[in-house]
């Protein structure tokens, strides 16, 4: 396969990028994990000593620099001839000068790292100093080597994760992709499209996600770009996973080898070698795939493409490291479909080498203006997973990505969370990403999951740096979110923040629209440099962490949960040269025996919520949160003046209980005066005291992943299809459920009984408060009046209607008996209980009387018809029959009358505004920045082409489809 790609690769382009490979990126060197041990040491920034100095002294092999983070050293040696016990889920020491979890206690390396460390403690006076046998010369050596030593971490390869979506197979061999199409009919937008703008790729009419046929409305609304030229040009873009094959028509011209490495096999060309390496190829073709007549075609088909093959095989953090960091002067944009394992049970963070590399990347990569990392937020919602578990996916750093299906609708395996910025169009409700497949000419049509909306967002980015390179990272992120366009408005996740905008932990900040998106990239006035603020840490008394991370002491969580308060003033703002709030960041210390009990959210000074953490009903850990960060972005532009209020709550499950120890909140956004911003520097980077080291009880750094079965292999990425459910593509979607039903929402009146619940739930949901209230004695006892009342009320009628048949009794008193009857009658509705009237809140009382409803309807017109004989009174009754108790109920939760709608409070939307009532009302609450640069939520408007526009602005949106995933809000206009 390598040869065939060198003859069909121009020669003159193929040295050429050699030659800028050799002298742009550092070539990884090849890594023998079977016959070495590795190590990353670090050095001190101010280092008097050289790494061959030190590494010399340390008795190891210096192999290179790690990728490109400064000061740090890939070394190594032999390995031992014992097998070293694998401990990479102990706990690990983060103190100054010690070594990371992954070193064996017996390792001779890691104790001569202590001993040199040790050295500078040594005094001048003492024996040692003084014996002949230390001469000063070598003394001073030591010496030089010990202050230059920071810290120390073994190297243990671990397996990253892909999440991709299986293609379907069938008994018989065939998939999805054999079946025939159905023909596109003439008119349709795609084939507009494609006429106008010369598309001759065969898939794509089927490329919904760029042109939809069905629900015109849901697409990348991309074309009018495409006929501005807007197609990627210039910009590059690495996709990080299991390869890409270079040999595919569909991506060879696109392909840049300047920003590609293979760190499975330790070459420069990323092929996919396993047969199921074929995620990372489909990813390339949604972001890059040429136009021609191969499959279909890339979001941005004339940009180029890298590949960094990492899932393919065990690597090393230093190789993660690198990789995230690989050719960052010239790729734009790190596409990353993978994380831990979406189970609803794991909760994994990158460990601070790869923290440093992210970090490395938004600070220093694309010349300054940072590295463009887009993560996909996972696909394990159907297990209860959700995205602020993973520390990739809410990391301030990532532009993290959820999915919607063709229809709009959110996919049950889209993970939902506060750190979710925008959505992209892939798999559910019976379709599925089409896009190039490992090949020379393949295509597939099953693709899907959240891994297939990832590489959507990063090829629309990539439209944008075209028209404005000079984009930040962070200006991305601005972007993003205000270009990002609201679908299914009615959905009850959604609310309104303070800031004007809506949010939904579904949605983040709603769908991906590249025309809007690049039209606002045109004119978006850059933001000023970051700014933070790290709030003095909170420790409740009594609180305890052991050097083994062992958590004790602490609050313990009862009914009412646990509150903690932290105050932002303005002073503490413009003494951190803060302005604009963008990201929050709240760490906490929680031991729990059930992590998955556990509920963590925040509220803000100005009653904005933000769920942190849900409860995940599969996570039995008993580790709890012992420093778990957790990212929101649903505070962006809000002012954070005031008082923050962290609530920690759980379960309440008998035995099963656990305490808060403490917090840490830190704020990120634009600053007040750009000369005086600085960079972020990691606290483990920070310089050292000269005095000793005594870190806080509750800095101790996250970084391992503890699961009701972690083995140890606690940090392994999946595949891209790990945790995708089967039914990806099948299961009809959703857009009437919040993400979590159980939460109070911001600044809410207090709740109503629920529209949802079963007819026989509904008024008894709370009995067990009652339970708990002194005042249930009494409402019992008028409840037993009431009954009894009716009961002898019941009889009562029944002996007049007797009478009343059989021309017995007092005429005065049946009469008397009706005219009551017939006065609560039209006290309640205005005439006699018929078909279609509802039942008013009054009306409960027949049912709490025990009146069956044979009964009921037969007396509501023995009432008014006393004096009429029986065969009559049975004509009439069968012409006009009564509705009965549990048939109102039921028709009072018919989707007319009783959806879910958006809960009303401070920060909500109107439950009955139109889409275009939203829109406008949107808008006209954007701050200035906004408003200088907004670029429109409408289709394509200015085109090359009247019939572009006519195909993007004018479509009804009419599918022609039935099925019952079709939903009204396929009608909503952008």
């Amino acid at each position: 396969m390598v040869a065939s790609f060198v003859f069909r690769l121009p020669l003159v382009l193929l040295v050429a990028q050699l030659a800028a490979s050799a002298t742009v990126s550092r070539t990884p060197a090849k890594r023998s994990y079977d016959s070495h041990d590795y190590y990353v040491l670090q050095l001190d920034a101010r280092a008097s000593a050289t790494p061959d100095e030190c590494a010399n002294e340390l008795g190891v092999e210096l192999v290179e620099q790690v990728g490109e983070l400064a000061h740090h050293y890939l070394v190594r040696v032999p390995s031992s001839s014992f097998d070293s016990p694998d401990v990479s889920s102990s706990p690990s020491k983060r103190s100054n000068g010690q070594i990371s979890s992954s070193s064996p206690a017996s390792d001779a390396i890691v104790e001569r790292f202590h001993a040199l460390r040790s050295f500078p403690s040594t005094s001048s006076h003492s024996p040692e100093a003084r014996s002949p046998s230390s001469p000063s010369r070598s003394h001073e050596r030591r010496r030089r080597i010990s202050k230059s030593l920071r810290s120390l971490e073994r190297q243990v390869p671990r397996q990253r994760t892909k999440k991709r979506a299986p293609i379907p197979e069938r008994s018989d061999g065939t998939s999805v992709w054999d079946d025939p199409r159905a023909p596109v009919p003439p008119g349709s937008k795609s084939q507009v499209i494609a006429q106008e703008l010369g598309i001759v790729d065969p898939i794509f009419n089927d490329q919904w996600h760029l042109a939809n046929n069905q629900y015109p409305r849901y697409d990348l609304n991309v074309s009018g770009v495409w006929a501005q030229g807007v197609t990627g040009k210039g910009v590059i873009t690495a996709v990080v996973d299991d390869g890409l094959d270079v040999n595919s028509d569909d991506l060879n011209a696109n392909f840049w080898l300047e920003g590609s490495w293979d760190f499975n096999d330790h070459t420069n060309l990323p092929l996919p070698r396993l047969s199921d390496d074929q995620h990372g190829t489909r990813c390339c073709g949604e972001i890059a795939a040429v136009k021609n007549d191969v499959c279909g075609v890339g979001v941005a088909y004339e940009s180029k493409i890298s590949g960094i093959r990492i899932l393919s095989g065990p690597i090393s953090d230093a190789d993660e490291a690198a990789a995230l960091n690989y050719g960052f002067n010239t790729t734009s944009i790190y596409s990353c479909s993978w994380g831990p394992p979406d189970d609803g049970r794991s909760m994994e963070a990158p460990n601070i080498l790869i923290r440093k590399a992210v970090l490395n990347g938004v600070n220093h990569g694309r010349g300054g203006k940072g590295s463009i990392f887009v993560f996909a937020s996972g696909n394990g919602a159907g297990s209860g997973d959700q995205c602020n578990f993973d520390g990739y996916t809410n990391s301030i750093y990532s532009v993290t990505v959820a999915a919607v299906d063709h229809a709009g609708m959110h996919p049950y395996y889209s993970e939902a969370c506060a750190a979710n910025l925008i959505v992209a169009y892939s798999s559910g409700g019976g379709n599925r990403i089409y896009t190039t497949d490992v090949g020379k000419n393949k295509c597939t049509s099953g693709h899907g999951g959240t891994s297939a909306a990832a590489p959507l967002g990063t090829g629309t980015i990539a439209l944008a740096l075209q028209v404005r390179p000079e984009l930040t990272w962070r200006d991305v992120q601005h972007i993003v979110l205000r270009s990002a366009q609201i679908i299914n408005p009615d959905d009850p996740d959604w609310e309104k923040t303070a800031s004007g905008r809506l949010y939904s932990y579904k949605y983040g900040y709603g769908a991906l629209d590249a025309w809007t998106l690049v039209e606002l990239a045109r004119t978006w006035p850059l933001v000023k440099k970051q700014a933070w603020i790290e709030m003095p840490q909170v420790e409740i008394p009594g609180s305890a962490i052991d050097a083994l991370g062992v958590m004790t002491g602490g609050e313990f969580i009862g009914p009412n949960g646990v509150e903690s308060k932290v105050e932002v003033t303005e002073e503490i703002m413009k003494s951190h040269n803060f302005e604009n709030l963008e990201h929050i960041t709240v760490q906490v210390w929680i031991s729990h025996h059930k992590r998955g009990d556990v509920e963590v959210e925040i509220e803000s000074p100005s009653g904005i919520k933000s769920i942190l953490g849900g409860a995940r009903r599969f996570d039995t850990a008993t580790t709890g949160y012992p420093g778990w960060k957790f990212m929101s972005v649903k505070h962006w532009g809000e002012n954070p003046v005031g008082t923050w209020t962290l609530r920690v709550k759980d379960q309440q499950v008998p035995n099963v209980n656990g305490s808060f120890l403490g917090w840490t909140f830190n704020l990120w956004g634009e600053c007040i005066d750009d000369s005086k911003a600085k960079l972020y520097v990691l606290p483990e980077d920070m310089p050292e005291s000269n005095g000793e080291d005594h870190p806080p009880p509750l800095t101790v750094s996250f970084t391992t992943t503890e699961s009701a079965t972690s083995t140890g292999t606690a940090t392994m990425k999946l595949k891209p299809t790990n945790g995708l459910p089967d039914d990806h593509d099948l299961a009809q979607g959703d857009n009437k459920n919040p993400a979590f039903p159980n939460q109070s929402t911001s600044t809410a009146p207090p709740s109503s009984p629920s529209h949802t619940v079963a007819p026989d739930e509904g008024y008894f949901d709370h009995i067990g408060d009652l339970l708990n209230s002194s005042t249930w004695l009494i409402v019992a006892l008028v409840l037993t009046a009431i009954f009894a009342s009716a009961a002898g009320l019941f009889f009562w009628r029944r002996r007049a209607q007797r009478l009343a048949s059989s021309g017995a009794g007092s005429g005065g008193d049946d009469m008397a008996m009706g005219i009551v009857d017939d006065s609560s009658h039209r006290l309640l509705g205005g005439g006699p209980r018929g078909p279609g009237r509802r039942r008013a809140a009054g009306e409960l009382y027949d049912a709490l009387g025990e009146v069956s409803d044979d009964d009921e309807e037969e007396n509501e017109y023995a009432d008014a018809r006393m004096y009429e004989d029986e065969e009559e009174r049975r004509a009439r009754e069968a012409e006009h029959p009564g509705l009965r108790y549990h048939d109102e109920f039921l028709e009072d939760d018919t989707p007319d009358s009783a959806a879910v709608s958006p809960r009303m409070g401070t920060y909500r939307d109107d439950v009955g505004r139109s889409a275009g009532a939203g829109a406008s009302a949107s808008t006209s609450e954007l701050p200035p920045r906004e408003k200088q640069a907004q670029g429109g939520g409408a289709k394509s408007t200015t085109t090359a082409t009247g019939t572009l526009l006519d195909v993007e602005g004018t479509s009804t949106g009419s599918g022609g489809s039935g099925d019952s995933w079709e939903h009204a809000s396929a009608d909503v206009g952008r």
